[in-house]
Order: structure tokens, then sequence, then C-alpha cells
């Protein structure tokens, strides 16, 4: 099945993988082509958007502590700590 991250609404079903890939692309190819012609938004692509980089996460304190912990015996930062473990 193909998806596109940007019109949650739409996808194409196909045999194989590269097909499907073929049938959103021209799903999204008619849509963003209709919705100018009526004068719409066309979302921004996610890989054209700017990231800061920065955001927050809410945890449960017990994890706060666990993270803290760790960061601690490791001798690092909260934040290195945390960037470690979501890029890996």
């Amino acid at each position: 099945m193909g998806l596109c991250a940007e019109f949650p609404s739409l996808s194409h079903l196909a045999s194989t993988p590269e097909k499907a890939l073929r049938g959103i692309r021209k799903v999204v190819a008619d849509v963003t082509e209709d919705m100018q012609a009526n004068g719409e938004s066309v979302p921004e692509p996610l890989s054209s958007r700017q990231y800061s980089g920065k955001f927050m996460v809410r945890v449960p304190p017990q994890v706060h502590r666990q993270l803290a912990r760790e960061a601690a015996e490791g001798n690092i930062s909260l934040n290195r700590l945390v960037n470690a473990k979501l890029s890996s």
C-alpha cells in the first residue's frame, strides 16, 4: 500500500511496493493539481520543512528520574543521553 504523510486520507493499493509507490505518486499529483486549480493550498512536503531541532517530551516522573540517573552515571548530560537513545 502506498501512503503519503502529507495527505493521510490518500492511499494506493498495488501488488508490489514499486507499483504502490508509483500509484500513490500519481494520486498525490492528481490531487495537488486539483487543489491548485481550485485555489486551495497544497501541504508543504515534510522534506522541505525547516526544523529547529527542539521539542518537548513529557514523561512520567519515574522515567525522568531513571534517565537523569543514567546520564549522571555516564557522566553525560540528560540531553545527550536522550539524543543518543532517540538516534539509535
